[in-house]
């Protein structure tokens, strides 16, 4: 009697996309494990600094409330006394901006060029009531100088160029962990209850597995934020942002603004007090109200007259202004901006805070806070897994080997993006290289040390998790 063995049942097939996703699903673990790992430090002073720099509108308005409040009230006196009243107490300086008073009970200030590093001016606060100055602070921009700290205290660590490597270390990276943590997440969620289990943490089971789940469920929330501080905080970077720049000159989405050309002018007359006078007056009947900005130009040019408020809504009008005549040669309405230009800033003002008040503050601080979270969940997570020997330990599925086709699209993905971000590109191809010697390493008989097997699920609520 001849007996067969029966035939094995043929393996399921899968589709593309799952092959797809199994060829790269090692090397995204990786990538975000090591990349959370090593740039975690940027992205927790980022996050720090970021959170000290949502509560500085309160902080600025108390420390420097001899600045920005008035001493006295009343109508107020011309706008050429109070100019002169600043000017008396900085004799040789050229004015480079004057603000009115922007509402009742505020100073006006009157900026000039004191030779002050770039984008700093000293200011001189007067009480617009009686023209008589109070105080006189070195200014950054708008900014006092206890935001003006703080602002470069998140920018630069107070390091100037070389600090400013680390803030765009954080906004380069951050999408990237945004983007591959949400994927892992959403993969290794069970189908029937994926949406509880992305964005509510679990309490049940021990250790290591209820960490990922609170990192996972924040993160799912925070994603959001996340991209759009690092989209927004790139435009600011000394790499990235000067390709930004670049882009959108090449795309014509810059921020417009008004030529300060003005054919046959006449050289102005009397103090730049009176021309203040003039030119503000000018634009107010062109319908520039509000709290403004005065930009003096050179000789033979047109004032500039600005509109600052950057709350919602937005009023960006601006006009230029011949100082000798007091004659409107242009007007600019922010709602003849391109589009790319009113994202741009409005993008930018959510980043700081601005454009909805104290909402728009707290909402950043909840960003930055589930930041400040997540990496400390990451990093507790990892030294849960540490080896005993006191080596590095892996992520998860250390030992699994990416597809070529995935290793490919990830390092043709990082020599394009090296392009736009430099830093993110160079520091991508530099891990794939690494990982490609740890895998080589691994397959000849290397390890990381003792420890609890990266490969293997530290409880059952992480098996029921896959």
């Amino acid at each position: 009697m001849v007996t067969t063995e029966p035939t094995p049942p043929a393996p399921a097939r899968r589709s593309p996309g799952a092959d797809r996703w199994a060829g790269l699903r090692p090397l995204l673990v990786r990538l975000h494990f090591y990349v959370g790992l090593f740039v975690g430090p940027f992205l927790l002073v980022a996050a720090t600094t970021g959170l000290l720099y949502t509560l500085t509108p309160q902080i600025e308005r108390f420390v420097h409330a001899d600045a920005l409040t008035a001493q006295t009230s009343g109508p107020a006196a011309p706008l050429s006394a109070q100019v002169a009243a600043a000017t008396a107490t900085q004799p040789g300086l050229s004015v480079t901006d004057i603000r009115p008073a922007p509402e009742p009970g505020a100073t006006t200030r009157v900026s000039f060029d004191a030779g002050l590093p770039d984008d700093y001016s000293r200011t001189v606060f007067v009480d617009p009531s009686t023209a008589r100055v109070q105080t006189t602070l070195d200014t950054y921009g708008e900014w006092l100088p206890v935001r003006a700290w703080f602002d470069d205290l998140h920018r630069t660590l107070l390091l100037g160029d070389v600090g400013r490597v680390y803030s765009e270390m954080a906004a380069s990276w951050m999408w990237v962990l945004a983007l591959s943590g949400l994927a892992l997440w959403t993969v290794r969620s069970r189908p029937d209850k994926r949406i509880r289990r992305m964005l509510l943490p679990r309490n049940a089971g021990t250790g290591r597995a209820r960490l990922r789940s609170w990192h996972g469920a924040i993160g799912t929330w925070a994603a959001i934020g996340m991209l759009f501080l690092s989209a927004t905080g790139l435009t600011w970077s000394q790499f990235a942002g000067a390709n930004v720049t670049s882009l959108r000159s090449a795309l014509d989405w810059s921020t417009p603004t008004v030529s300060s050309e003005i054919a046959g002018a006449a050289a102005p007359t009397g103090t730049i007090g009176t021309q203040a006078d003039r030119v503000l007056a000018a634009a107010r009947g062109a319908g520039i109200d509000g709290p403004v900005e005065l930009v003096p130009g050179g000789r033979g040019e047109a004032w500039s007259v600005a509109q600052t408020t950057r709350s919602w809504p937005t009023r960006q009008d601006s006009a230029a202004v011949d100082p000798a005549t007091g004659r409107v040669a242009e007007v600019l309405r922010f709602d003849d901006w391109p589009v790319a230009a009113k994202l741009a800033r409005w993008g930018v003002d959510a980043h700081m805070g601005l454009l909805f008040g104290l909402v728009n503050q707290i909402v950043l601080a909840l960003f930055a806070m589930s930041i400040i979270a997540l990496v400390l969940l990451g990093y507790r997570m990892w030294w849960r897994r540490r080896p005993l020997d006191g080596g590095v330990a892996g992520p998860p599925g250390a030992r699994a080997r990416p597809s070529l086709h995935a290793v490919a699209t990830v390092g043709a993905v990082a020599v394009l993006l090296g392009l736009a971000v430099p830093l993110l590109g160079a520091s991508l191809i530099g891990f794939l290289l690494l990982d490609g010697a740890v895998q080589a390493w691994r397959e000849r008989g290397g390890r990381s040390g003792p420890g609890p097997d990266p490969d293997v699920p530290d409880d059952a609520l992480e098996a029921a998790d896959r």
